[in-house]
């Protein structure tokens, strides 16, 4: 069983930076595809970033540019680097791992029943 921990949500101001990190514990995630989802209030919550168990990656486009999503194997960490926030980035973020989706080059990527496992969430909000 493998349980994935968010952190480093918080507030910030638009054009800032936040790093966001998702620690796995019970069992290595190396061999896993991970990603990151977010839910704005009152919308459904959308993929967003997805490194592969090697080192594919991608990015929706509203975060291409922007974001960088990175993994330290030796770790069992994954990472979501934030610049250049805007106010429309303000959501829950929350990590997820797939085993049998250890890839990112399919267009259903982000289907969330391929999610074996899930995080809790981080908040991060950004200021205007």
């Amino acid at each position: 069983q493998v349980q994935l921990v968010e952190s480093g949500g918080g507030l910030v101001q638009a054009g800032g930076s936040l790093r966001l990190s998702c620690a796995a514990s019970g069992s290595s995630v190396n061999g896993y595809g991970m990603r990151w989802f977010r839910q704005a209030p009152g919308k459904e919550r959308e993929g967003i970033s997805c490194i592969s168990s090697g080192t594919m990656t991608h990015y929706a486009d509203s975060v291409k540019g922007r974001f960088t999503i990175s993994r330290d194997k030796s770790k069992n960490t994954l990472y979501l680097q934030m610049n250049s926030l805007k106010p429309e980035d303000t959501a829950v973020y929350y990590c997820a791992a797939s085993f049998r989706r250890s890839f990112c080059f399919t267009t259903d990527r982000y289907n969330e029943d391929d999610m074996e496992y899930w995080g809790k969430g981080t908040l991060v909000t950004v200021s205007s």
